[in-house]
């Protein structure tokens, strides 16, 4: 995934503990894909996918970071957010990238599910954590 770090226009960070921050993370993402004027469809599938990754990062990360930011590349615009947690890793990745595999506690979509909704999206796991980067663009 491209780095956005220096294409960012808007960027607002929300930092995860309770189940409440999930949902003003949650609101946060919607309210930049509205500003970025993404399409309602867009708009809610980056909101899903959004609640999906950031509960996991509750539940399996112990918490962590999230960060969404408007951005542009290309003459499009869209939504960057990136969660980050300093939780004990993935331990089987390619378990958890499968199809309809779901540990049963988050929405049901899982990481493949949320990978769908968006139109990039980075993961990196180790000990020290698990990044969780996605990208939704406007048409």
């Amino acid at each position: 995934m491209k780095d956005y770090g220096t294409a960012v226009a808007t960027s607002e960070t929300v930092e995860v503990t309770t189940s409440g921050d999930v949902v003003n993370a949650r609101q946060v993402v919607r309210t930049l894909a509205q500003r970025g004027g993404l399409p309602l469809v867009h708009q809610t599938k980056l909101v899903t996918a959004a609640s999906e990754l950031g509960r996991n990062m509750l539940i399996y990360g112990g918490g962590g970071v999230v960060r969404a930011a408007l951005v542009a590349d290309s003459g499009r615009s869209g939504v960057y957010v990136e969660f980050r947690d300093q939780g004990p890793g993935i331990p089987d990745m390619e378990t958890a990238m499968q199809d309809g595999w779901t540990s049963g506690s988050g929405l049901g979509l899982g990481l493949s599910g949320a990978k769908r909704l968006v139109d990039e999206f980075d993961i990196a796991t180790g000990e020290g954590g698990t990044t969780v980067r996605i990208v939704k663009w406007g048409r």
